[in-house]
C-alpha cells in the first residue's frame, strides 16, 4: 500500500534557511572530479558556454583597454569572482538534467534559467551593483599607482596591496553569499533571501572546505588570465558543474518544492 506524500508546505511554514551538511577539506577536489564527469557527459553544451565566457572576457578587456585604465581593468578582471556564479546558472541546469537522466539540452537549460529569473533577478541586481562599486573603487585606487617612469618596489607594493585588500573584501562577501544560493534557486522554489542565508550558513559551517574551494576558484581565474582568457573555455563550465555538486553534497533543500522539470526529448 503506497503512502500518500505529505502536502506541500506554504511559504510561511518553511524554515528561514535550508540545513547544511559538514564536508571535509578534501571535498572541493571531489566536486571538481564530478564536475569534470558532467563536462565530459555534455561536452558540446558545456564548451559552448565556455566559448561565450571567453568572448565576453575579450569584450570586457577591449572596452577597458579602449576607455578605461589599469585600475578599472584589474577591477573588472577580479569581477569574474562576482558574476561567475551568475553566468554559470545554465551550467547548473545542465548538471541537473544529467542528474535526472534527461536528454541534455542547452536550450532547456536556458529556459530553466529564465523560469528561475524571478528568484535570481534580485540576486543578479545585487551582484551587478557590487561589481560596479568594486570597479569604481578599483578605478579610484589607481591614484596609488606610481607616476614615475621607474617606480620603487615600495610604491608598487602599496598600489597592488591596496587593490588586493579591497578586492579580497568584496570578493569574500560575494563568494559567501553565492556559493550555494544560485544552484538552490535553479532547482527549488525558494526566494533569494532564503538562498543567500542558506549559503552564508553553509560556508561558515564548512570554513576549511570553502577556503580550499575559494583558492581553487582564484587559481582558475589566474590561469585564465595567464592564458589570455582561453582557459575559461574549459574552466568556467568545469567550475559551474563542480559548484552544482558542491551544492548537492552540502545543502539539504528537500523542504522546498522543486521547480517542475520540462519534459520532452529535446537535445542540442
Amino acid at each position: 500500500m503506497s503512502q500518500t506524500p505529505p502536502p506541500a508546505r506554504s511559504p510561511e511554514e518553511l524554515p528561514m534557511l535550508a540545513p547544511c551538511r559538514q564536508v571535509g577539506v578534501d571535498a572541493p577536489w571531489r566536486w571538481l572530479r564530478r564536475g569534470w564527469a558532467d563536462l565530459r557527459a555534455a561536452p558540446r553544451q558545456s564548451l559552448l558556454f565556455g566559448a561565450i565566457t571567453v568572448i565576453l572576457s575579450y569584450l570586457v578587456t577591449g572596452a577597458t583597454w579602449q576607455f578605461g585604465n589599469l585600475g578599472l581593468y584589474l577591477g573588472l578582471v577580479s569581477g569574474f569572482v562576482f558574476v561567475g556564479p551568475l553566468l554559470a546558472l545554465t551550467v547548473y541546469a545542465l548538471s541537473l538534467q544529467l542528474e535526472r537522466g534527461e536528454n541534455v539540452s542547452l536550450r532547456r537549460g536556458l529556459r530553466s534559467t529564465l523560469r528561475s529569473l524571478r528568484s535570481t533577478l534580485f540576486f543578479a541586481v545585487i551582484l551587478v551593483v557590487v561589481l560596479l562599486i568594486w570597479a569604481r573603487a578599483a578605478n579610484t585606487l589607481y591614484v596609488f599607482f606610481p607616476d614615475t617612469a621607474e617606480p620603487a618596489i615600495g610604491e608598487l607594493a602599496l598600489f597592488l596591496g591596496s587593490g588586493m585588500a579591497v578586492g579580497a573584501l568584496f570578493s569574500l562577501v560575494v563568494f559567501v553569499a553565492s556559493a550555494f544560493s544560485l544552484p538552490m534557486l535553479i532547482e527549488r522554489r525558494a526566494d533569494a533571501i532564503t538562498a543567500v542565508v542558506t549559503s552564508v550558513n553553509a560556508v561558515m559551517r564548512n570554513k576549511p572546505a570553502m577556503l580550499t574551494w575559494a583558492l581553487i576558484i582564484v587559481g582558475c581565474v589566474g590561469i585564465a588570465v595567464a592564458t589570455a582568457w582561453l582557459a575559461f573555455l574549459v574552466l568556467m563550465p568545469l567550475l559551474g558543474h563542480a559548484t552544482w555538486h558542491a551544492y548537492r553534497e552540502t545543502i539539504d533543500a528537500s523542504e522546498w518544492p522543486l521547480l517542475e522539470p520540462e519534459t520532452g526529448p529535446e537535445t542540442d
